[in-house]
């Protein structure tokens, strides 16, 4: 009985060592990967954007219509204080857990790019998807990512008919689809309602000229 006890309290020793040993490990390497995830995002969005000078967070005012898919943040790509397009960072479930894309939207509702910063889906098969020597046309050299930069939000999105599947990695495919889709139309919707939307002030001034028209014209008719 003696023993028995003993062998536990040990094991709990135990136990609780290695959770306080992870619990450091965790606390002294969370800074260095969430540096490193900020390098490989700016990094991304210089590489969708080249021209862009600065990229202003926007995430606070976007959202996805699609539940599935979420939008951690967005940044507006600018130049010289104008703006060229917009990143959209989200994520989604895929084959083997949440996959995390990057997705530039152009101001005409096209498709600048997608680059995939997070998938953990089956090696040598979904994952192909990040693999930037896997092509979906291997004669043009695409890869499976590099066949919606273009795109419109309009067009179709369906896997096997305008977009190329990974092979033997259908729901890949159409997961990472669904992402890029959710987030370029979020993208085109902001830039609509809110970086090519007149300012309010010219708005304003539109309908008030609108209204003196109005007003002004039986004056014009009685005259006559």
């Amino acid at each position: 009985m003696k023993g028995t006890l003993k062998l536990g309290i040990t094991l709990a020793l135990f136990a609780v060592g290695a959770c306080a040993s992870l619990a450091v490990v965790y606390t002294v390497t969370k800074p260095q990967i969430e540096a490193q995830d900020q390098l490989a995002l700016e990094a991304s969005l210089r590489d969708l954007f080249p021209e862009g000078e600065e990229f202003e967070d926007i995430s606070a005012s976007i959202s996805s219509a699609n539940d599935a898919v979420r939008i951690s943040s967005a940044f507006l790509a600018k130049r010289g204080g104008a703006p060229l397009g917009l990143a959209v960072k989200a994520a989604g479930p895929s084959y083997g857990g949440q996959a995390v894309l990057l997705v530039g939207v152009e101001l005409n509702r096209s498709i600048a790019g997608v680059r995939i910063l997070e998938l953990n889906d089956t090696a040598g098969l979904g994952a192909n998807a990040k693999n930037p020597g896997y092509y979906v046309d291997k004669a043009n050299k695409v890869t499976f990512p590099g066949q919606f930069a273009g795109k419109f939000i309009t067009d179709p999105f369906v896997v096997k008919s305008d977009v190329v599947a990974i092979t033997a990695s259908t729901i890949t495919s159409t997961s990472l689809t669904t992402i890029v889709k959710a987030a370029a139309e979020a993208g085109a919707l902001w830039l609509e309602n809110s970086a090519l939307a007149p300012p309010a002030d010219q708005n304003s001034a539109a309908s008030y000229s609108g209204s003196a028209a109005s007003e002004s014209a039986p004056e014009a008719t009685g005259g006559n």
